[in-house]
């Protein structure tokens, strides 16, 4: 029984999944949905049943899974352009398709269930970073995150003046722009990696998409917790957190939180199981 317990949490991600697919599908009246998101949950599930089975490239497997599906097929072969510019455009048509619905589901509810698990499993800006060799920061944080509010503003301003200005053709636009940002997201994150000695360094301190990920995270209900009569405070957790997080306070309010991607580096190296 409790073996088949511990194979409960990929088959709950999963059938959420699978939900979701199937309620798009039916409302949409495309079938492309049922395959989309069955492909996303499979991948994510197959992510997480072999972290149960101890796999250490089990994050990455699915991180590559899903991120190289939605940069190659959904981005360069469909056209569609999946970063935060696509959203604002479908978003100023008024057209619940693609980028919105994958921003939805991702982005701004999604979180509230699995929080930023979006950027440890999904993210095929991430996935390319997190290749490079400073899993661990070994510097203190800096206080730069405003930047990603600039970012922000900047993809908005950007999308806007497309369609102040009636410029034709904004769909051929908004497909160089997903290369092209693309290109720029992988330059500087790649940049940043080496002059702050931390592969996500461009997550904490210039992606425009935790502007929306972050509050929902606040609320998210599957988070990393700590049992405190099992930790004896080594600290090693903190050590090997990627995003600097204080796993070992179980409060909302603790360090960095709504950073947490579910990595579970922090999972693996407790010593006493604590987490």
């Amino acid at each position: 029984m409790k073996t088949l317990k511990q194979y409960l949490a990929p088959v709950i991600c999963l059938a959420v999944f699978e939900t979701v697919a199937v309620v798009l599908w039916l409302t949409k009246d495309n079938i492309f949905y049922l395959i989309n998101f069955s492909y996303i949950g499979v991948a994510i599930a197959l992510g997480i049943f072999l972290f149960i089975r101890k796999n250490k490239y089990a994050r990455r497997i699915a991180q590559l899974l899903v991120g190289t599906y939605m940069l190659v097929y959904l981005g360069l072969i469909c056209n569609e352009n999946m970063q935060i510019e696509g959203f604002w455009y479908y978003l100023f048509t008024g057209v619940f398709e693609a980028a919105t619905i994958h921003y939805a589901v991702a982005k701004i509810f999604g979180p509230l269930i699995f929080g930023r698990g979006w950027c440890g499993y999904a993210c095929w800006t991430a996935m390319v970073l997190d290749f490079l060799p400073y899993k661990v920061p070994s510097q203190p944080r800096k206080k730069i995150g405003w930047i990603r509010y600039i970012t922000f503003a900047a993809s908005l301003v950007f999308v806007a003046a497309l369609f102040l200005a009636h410029v034709g053709n904004i769909e051929r636009i908004m497909f160089f722009a997903f290369i092209i940002g693309n290109i720029v997201y992988y330059g500087v994150g790649i940049a940043l990696a080496f002059i702050f000695k931390d592969n996500r360094a461009f997550c904490k301190y210039i992606c425009p998409i935790t502007v929306f990920l972050k509050p929902m995270s606040y609320f998210a209900l599957v988070r990393v917790k700590c049992d405190k009569d099992k930790c004896i405070s080594c600290g090693k957790c903190k050590k090997v957190c990627p995003m600097d997080v204080d796993v070992t306070d179980n409060s909302r309010k603790r360090k960095n939180g709504t950073e947490c991607i579910l990595c579970m580096e922090c999972v693996k190296n407790c010593p006493k199981d604590a987490l």
